[in-house]
């Protein structure tokens, strides 16, 4: 998949990933982006979904933000899979 490719992929899920309420949905947001970008490229080690992703950088996050809640559209990541390539 070429880099174009997997921007058009990120951006469509980051749709499903609402900016708001408060730091935490950025970071969200921010981590998800680079580790999705990683996870559909040539070097990426294991085949992850969106939702596999999704939830790896949500268990990152709160590690460092144990009370923070993060937003996103359950049933565009969790009823349907959205393969790396």
């Amino acid at each position: 998949m070429k880099r174009a490719e997997m921007r058009a992929v990120v951006d469509a899920e980051l749709k499903h990933i609402p900016n708001f309420p408060g730091e935490h949905q950025g970071l969200l947001r921010a981590a998800y982006n680079a580790a999705r970008m990683h996870s559909l490229g040539k070097r990426a080690t294991k085949k992850e979904t969106a939702f596999d992703v999704l939830q790896d950088r949500i268990e990152t996050l709160r590690k460092e933000n144990p009370d923070a809640r993060f937003y996103y559209d359950k049933d565009f990541f969790e009823s349907s899979t959205h393969d790396s390539c």
